[in-house]
């Protein structure tokens, strides 16, 4: 029988915190139907399907920490996730689904990139699903120690809020480094 793990990431464009990639094995009676790409789905919806899913599936989070982003870039911080994720599942996938169209190296295993993915493939909408919950779940409790930032409404993204803050409030050790406008500021650290 064919085993089939969709594999996403989720964080790549936030200027704070891990990049996270889940690995998902769905079981074969779970309702396909409802998994769609994390982004076009509520944040309750979301939650309830991250658990149905984690309830209905062979599932695993890989994570790159902050440090690793800076140190060798956000795509390979992000196959790194996705690598540790595959790595991880409970059982060996004949065949890996990759969101995007890069792929991390990885011997003995079948890997194949699809663009929009997530769109497309119950497995990989499952695991965007998974990441993104998780991710946001973390930025949350990351939101509620570092206070002024706005995390907890812009998971870190580089919106006006977020940025007019670091201007006040300086960049701390959650933060990118290496990524614009962060590596481009002038501000003190934390």
């Amino acid at each position: 029988m064919k085993i089939i793990a969709g594999v996403d990431e989720v964080g790549r464009g936030s200027l704070i915190g891990p990049v996270y990639a889940a690995a998902v094995i769905l079981n074969t009676d779970i309702n396909k139907k409802l998994l769609k790409d994390s982004k076009t789905i509520t944040k309750d919806k979301r939650e309830l399907l991250s658990k149905y899913i984690k309830k209905n599936s062979i599932w695993v989070i890989g994570k790159a920490s902050v440090r690793e982003i800076d140190k060798i870039n956000i795509l390979q911080a992000s196959l790194l996730a996705m690598k540790r994720a595959i790595k991880k599942l409970k059982k060996k996938p004949t065949q890996v689904l990759i969101d995007g169209n890069k792929i991390p190296y990885l011997k003995n295993y079948n890997l194949k990139a699809i663009i929009k993915g997530d769109q497309k493939i119950p497995s990989i909408s499952a695991a965007s699903i998974v990441a993104k919950v998780a991710r946001d779940k973390f930025i949350t409790k990351l939101a509620s120690k570092n206070k002024g930032y706005g995390w907890d409404q812009n998971f870190g993204y580089g919106t006006k809020q977020h940025l007019k803050a670091i201007k006040k409030l300086g960049i701390n050790k959650h933060h990118r480094k290496t990524f614009s406008p962060l590596s481009k500021l002038k501000t003190h650290n934390i």
